[in-house]
């Protein structure tokens, strides 16, 4: 079969999401959309498919329409994604970080569940080769009992970045470096490092005029009794250098850098590994070079899913677990840096806080 594949939004990310899905077989793009008719045009005529400033119109003119990708600003992800869901009957693809609260990921999962359709969450680092590789090692026991994780993201986002759009800096639609631009990192020291009990987290905002954390540094505790540590901020200058993670096992070390965990820099178990399992993303168009290409390898999954019913790899536990992880570092910044339960259904009050008049800049008008 061929799944039918609609984005809406056209933003940074929205060209790497067509060039991926041009790549598999089995998967085809079918429309795009955008409030703003310039974005939504110069990728329907790059990718020679309609396009369209109203996702109801869409909807209507196309009804073949199989999942549709939400690539829109992170705090309309739920409220695009239930419309989607529950008015429409089309299973969702949810860039990053899925959605701002765990609250939000219970309702839209129980309205998938409820219509027989399917939310796709976005994680496209975990299909890195260093990343994949990193991973056997884990389940092989290469490098032994896990000792200490350690992240660090050490990227710029100057003013005119977030100047870009009103959502960008704002606690209601963005969230700062963690929920924005480290979310992927934080995913993967669950991914690779297994369950946080407990974190200890503070942040600043140092390098830009937002209301939102700029640079966070946090302490881990594993539930295997390994402790971690994180370092992330958009205040470095004057460009992206470094995110990295790197794991210290009873019999060996593995170390994943490079822009975007996409270069397997240490391995001890085998060092001849680390050419071998190293991706160059500097030559991938655009903003790639921090995307990577683990979204060609998202829709092949997608492909598999629909085509013969191969489990996707992040289910719903799994995001809810990443999720309570982020929000479990937001609550202990708002405690003072207190050590807070990961496994809690407490929420920060302020990551994804409603804020209508922000909202109202990005919902498609009435007929």
């Amino acid at each position: 079969m061929t799944v039918n594949v609609a984005l809406i939004g056209c933003g940074r990310i929205a060209g790497h999401h067509c060039s991926s899905i041009a790549q598999v077989d089995g998967v085809t793009l079918t429309a795009v959309c955008d409030l703003v008719g310039d974005k939504a045009r110069a990728y329907g005529e790059e990718y020679r498919v309609p396009w369209y400033t109203s996702y109801r119109a869409m909807f209507a003119d196309i009804p073949d329409i199989d999942v549709v990708a939400v690539i829109t600003p992170s705090g309309m992800h739920f409220e695009h994604g239930m419309e989607i869901l529950e008015g429409y009957g089309k299973h969702v693809i949810m860039e990053k970080p899925t959605f701002m609260r765990p609250e939000q990921l219970h309702a839209a999962y129980g309205a998938a569940d409820r219509a027989g359709l399917h939310l796709f969450p976005v994680f496209q680092n975990r299909h890195n080769r260093a990343v994949r590789r990193v991973r056997q090692a884990l389940d092989d026991g290469e490098l032994g009992t896990i000792r200490l994780i350690a992240v660090r993201v050490r990227w710029c986002r100057p003013q005119r970045y977030y100047d870009l759009a009103p959502w960008r800096g704002t606690f209601s639609h963005d969230g700062g470096v963690l929920t924005n631009q480290a979310i992927h990192h934080i995913d993967l020291l669950r991914h690779l490092g297994g369950d946080v009990a407990r974190v200890s987290a503070t942040f600043r905002t140092l390098g830009a005029d937002i209301e939102v954390e700029d640079t966070a540094v946090a302490t881990l505790a594993y539930a295997s009794g390994a402790v971690g540590v994180v370092e992330a901020t958009t205040a470095a200058r004057p460009d992206d250098f470094e995110a990295s993670i790197s794991l210290v096992g009873a019999e060996g070390l593995a170390q994943i850098g490079g822009i975007a965990v996409n270069e397997l820099q240490v391995f001890t178990p085998d060092p001849d590994a680390c050419a071998a399992n190293s991706e160059d993303f500097q030559g991938i168009k655009g903003h790639g070079a921090v995307y990577g290409y683990g979204h060609t390898q998202l829709y092949r999954d997608i492909g598999a899913f629909f085509g013969n019913g191969t489990p996707y790899p992040v289910d719903r536990a799994d995001c809810l677990a990443t999720l309570k992880l982020l929000h479990a570092f937001y609550r202990s910044d708002e405690a003072g840096g207190a050590w807070t339960d990961v496994d809690s259904d407490a929420q920060s009050p302020r990551l994804g806080r409603p804020d209508d008049t922000v909202s109202d800049l990005y919902r498609t008008p009435p007929p």
